[in-house]
């Protein structure tokens, strides 16, 4: 091997064989293998799935203070990159998770049932009892959240949900983790739709919706500035719309808490990454007085006293001019 005419290699050993092709076994082992690790694990910070537990439009699984902790980030962070870099199903049909997450209207949060009260163990259906995980296919309905067994939902007659008797479309039954390229294809083009109608995937308005709504009535009052007339209709509003709108404005100034966050979980939850982070930052800054303070010396050295206390001076006298 030292190419001095020892051995002679052959053709085999230096041209490399071509890659084949995985095998449906080896395809189906690696696909088993994501939907485990995505079932039991927040991609974002790599920390187990607890409660709550959010989705996007992809049907990915989060922890919701992850995701508060992602937002709360300023773009330029390294963190942040990281995180939109790794997080969620990385299909290139249904985007990057920067592109759909981009506030908690993208997400919706799922109610799973666990096996035992305490909501400790496997997560299971609430009407069949099958367990929901890998190797089964499972769904949530949006806006509610309640997640059950794929077959559940196709037996339903009445688009209603089975725990909360909540309507919702065919539309709204997302898939938890979807491989099939179908279902891709149908969330794909459900997220499309939503962003036409200026909706987000919990049905909620989209930032800036209504701007291109005024603009849009503006349009269509028939406002004609060209010819110098304009012709507009206003409709009559009703005291009974004014009642409603009055009424939700009040409930939505009582549940308002700190920060304007509306709900008194997410707010706390909120508080909770926030604290972590000034935490974080503390911690930070102290290691980095430590190694500075490293580099200097604490203990003072001064002369001793004696012979060495004078010795530039002693036997020397400096006569005087």
């Amino acid at each position: 091997m030292g190419n001095d005419g020892g051995s002679i290699p052959k053709r085999s050993e230096l041209v490399k064989e071509a890659a084949k092709a995985l095998t449906s076994a080896q395809i189906k082992e690696a696909q088993t293998e994501q939907q485990e690790y995505a079932w039991s694990t927040d991609p974002l910070t790599r920390k187990p799935l607890a409660k709550p537990i959010v989705s996007d439009a992809a049907g990915a699984l989060y922890n919701k203070d992850s995701i508060i902790e992602y937002l709360l980030k300023e773009e330029d962070d390294a963190e942040k990159t990281e995180m939109r870099k790794v997080g969620g199903v990385k299909d290139s049909e249904l985007g990057t998770f920067g592109d759909r997450v981009k506030g908690l209207k993208d997400v919706v949060e799922i109610k799973l049932e666990t096996e035992d009260e305490k909501g400790e163990g496997k997560w299971v259906c609430p009407i069949t009892g099958t367990r929901l995980g890998p190797g089964s296919k499972a769904v949530y309905v949006v806006p509610c959240g309640h997640a059950f067994a794929g077959s559940v939902v196709k037996e339903v007659a009445e688009n209603v949900c089975l725990t909360c008797n909540e309507p919702y479309a065919d539309n709204d039954v997302i898939p938890i983790l979807p491989t099939a390229p179908t279902e891709i294809a149908r969330l794909n083009l459900r997220m499309k739709t939503l962003k036409e109608k200026g909706l987000t995937h919990a049905l909620k308005k989209a930032p800036g919706s209504k701007k291109k709504r005024k603009h849009g009535e503006k349009e269509a009052s028939g406002e004609n500035t060209s010819n110098g007339t304009t012709a507009t209709t206003v409709k009559p509003s009703s005291s009974s719309d004014e009642e409603k709108a009055a009424k939700k404005e009040n409930k939505e100034a009582a549940t308002t808490t700190n920060n304007g966050i509306k709900n008194s979980a997410t707010a706390s939850l909120t508080r909770k990454v926030l604290q972590e982070q000034e935490e974080r930052n503390k911690r930070r800054k102290m290691a980095q007085n430590d190694n500075v303070n490293s580099l200097f010396s604490k203990t003072e050295h001064k002369p001793g006293a004696g012979n060495s206390a004078d010795f530039m001076t002693r036997g020397f006298s400096i006569g005087k001019k």
